[in-house]
């Protein structure tokens, strides 16, 4: 790891501590998670602050700053809203057409709002990928910026789905981060991942869950760096792959796929509480 992003990720886990350590004590963030046992919301919010901001930091040009900014403030706080919301009667509904069906009869729910709110910042964000980008004539671009749009708000939403035990988001995006560290968008991600590493022992421990806020930012801010990374063809290759994930997840369980495969089984534990 070079000087230079191991300052991003020291900045980012110092920016996400602090921010936690702020909203710990606020009560009506506490929820109860798999186990029955009392969390907090906080690292949700403090995740999103401390890997955008130095996601922006390392981003190397002001488009990429404002993508990174966007994408992980903007998602971050959408899933934020939906995460003190969403469990109230009339905001419940289960997958993209429950909340559909909702719409369908008159109510608009928390989780619809955060997926309108996920998908208008990764458009955001991939326009201004795109202008920092080669000229490509409008078709181009405008082809460019959907599928950069894609890949944003699907991994956004993937690392939401996978966010259903402590700590297994975080590992997940410092798997996807690892090959980007070295690359052209290393500073886009060197402080997303050290602000996720800031907040795993807590997440770990069961003090806190990222909830949507953090996950989706997280994921957001990694399909940044992502979009930025590939051309066209690959974003095509990143946004297939995602929707399949997406579309098997409504028909299997990740965390009984996790469950019955050697390997991922024991990454999934490492440093969890038995």
């Amino acid at each position: 790891m070079s000087l230079r992003s191991l300052a991003l990720s020291t900045a980012g886990a110092l920016a996400a501590r602090a921010t936690l350590r702020a909203l710990r004590g606020v009560s009506h963030l506490d929820r109860t998670n798999f186990r029955g046992h009392t969390v907090s919301l906080a690292a949700g919010p403090a995740l999103a602050i401390g890997a955008a901001t130095s996601a922006a930091a390392g981003a190397g040009s002001l488009p990429r700053a404002g993508a990174a900014l966007v994408a992980g403030l903007g998602s971050g706080a959408v899933g934020f809203y939906d995460d003190v919301v969403g469990g109230r009667p009339e905001h419940k509904a289960k997958g993209f057409t429950g909340h559909l069906g909702a719409l369908r009869e008159g109510r608009v729910t928390s989780g619809l709002i955060k997926i309108a709110g996920v998908g208008a910042a990764a458009l955001a964000a991939s326009a201004l990928l795109a202008a920092d980008g080669p000229r490509r004539g409008r078709l181009g671009t405008v082809v460019d910026v959907a599928l950069g749009a894609g890949v944003i708000a699907g991994t956004a939403n993937l690392f939401n789905l996978l966010d259903l035990r402590p700590g297994r988001a975080i590992k997940a995006g410092t798997i996807v981060a690892a090959p980007l560290a070295s690359g052209p968008v290393g500073g886009l991600v060197a402080g997303p991942v050290g602000a996720a590493a800031g907040i795993l022992p807590d997440d770990l421990g069961e003090r806190v869950m990222l909830g949507d806020a953090g996950a989706n930012a997280l994921g957001a801010l990694l399909g940044v760096g992502l979009a930025a990374r590939s051309g066209r063809v690959g974003r095509a290759v990143l946004l297939a792959g995602l929707a399949g994930l997406t579309a098997a997840s409504e028909r299997v369980s990740f965390t009984q796929v996790i469950q019955r495969t050697p390997g991922l089984r024991e990454i999934d534990a490492l440093g969890r509480r038995p």
